[in-house]
């Protein structure tokens, strides 16, 4: 198992996140830290944990390399780094699985060996991750996701998988098109409640929860979502905090898109697949059929 973590200014969390990784059950034969250009002591972390840790690879971007934005998951920042540190990897025809950990995210110490499992159970299984679990009021809790998509900072393809969907496309909402490309082409992609993996950050917070928003729901254009299910997801957005803003900067974000004409996802029959997955989501959760997890609509 190949895993690769992009980071950029982590010093206050990537100790944890490489404690986590050497107390897994089920530990990666190769771990590929990127760091992309940080300005605070990530570097110096990284060298003394490459010192101690046999699995650890870090490697470090050239000064020319690391996108200048306000916003560095708009323009794509972590798979750009990422497939950096594919190519770092080197030849990875040796490794099962490849996968994407984010340097604020620390794994259960079963985390690994609960999820190979789950593809050791399901061959058709492509995709997979546990349940991104973060701090409310005090107490650890699950955050809502789809049954069927696995967050963009716990990934773990198969490598047949990652090979059949072309590996991670360096734009907005890669972390969607990859799932849809997966089960055009046969796969399953799943999240699992029972893995559990603890973020230090509120999800698409690092540059602020509004313009997180925002980038959300130009990621949604970019992926063929429908103008109906575009408008069901921005009623659940605008529950999240700032409340209501966050519903608005949502629309406002598929909208500007739109009207800027941001290129969508051109691929043959993708556009089609996915219409044909939302109406399906749609009745089901009309119908109350798909939760997850207790109670949470499934849509995303």
């Amino acid at each position: 198992m190949l895993i690769i973590t992009p980071v950029r200014n982590e010093e206050g969390h990537i100790e944890g996140v490489a404690r986590a990784l050497a107390a897994q059950t089920r530990r990666p034969a190769l771990w590929v830290v990127v760091d992309d250009n940080s300005t605070d002591g990530t570097g110096a972390v990284l060298a003394r944990l490459a010192a101690e840790l046999d699995f650890i690879k870090v490697v470090a971007t050239p000064p020319d390399f690391t996108v200048k934005s306000a916003d560095r998951l708009a323009v794509a920042a972590a798979p750009r780094a990422f497939n950096f540190g594919l190519a770092a990897a080197g030849d990875t025809s040796g490794f099962t699985h490849i996968g994407k950990l984010d340097g604020d995210v620390e794994l259960r110490p079963d985390y690994f060996e609960r999820i190979l499992a789950r593809f050791d159970a399901d061959p058709s299984l492509g995709i997979a991750g546990g349940v991104i679990m973060e701090r409310q009021e005090g107490e650890w809790k699950a955050t809502a996701s789809a049954r069927d998509h696995v967050r963009g900072a716990l990934k773990l393809y198969t490598s047949e998988c990652f090979a059949a969907i072309g590996g991670v496309v360096e734009r907005l909402g890669w972390d969607g098109m990859d799932e849809v490309l997966a089960r055009m082409r046969g796969y399953t992609t799943r999240s699992f409640e029972d893995a559990e993996a603890l973020h230090f950050r509120e999800t698409g917070s690092a540059d602020g929860r509004l313009r997180g928003h925002v980038r959300w729901g130009e990621s949604h254009w970019i992926l063929n979502h429908g103008v109906v299910w575009t408008a069901a997801r921005a009623v659940k957005t605008a529950r999240l905090r700032p409340r209501g803003v966050s519903g608005a900067a949502y629309m406002y974000g598929y909208a500007r898109a739109a009207v800027r004409r941001v290129p969508r996802v051109e691929v043959d029959g993708y556009r089609r697949f996915v219409r044909t997955e939302q109406r399906r989501r749609m009745s089901a959760a009309v119908l109350g059929t798909a939760r997850f997890p207790e109670g949470r609509s499934l849509l995303r």
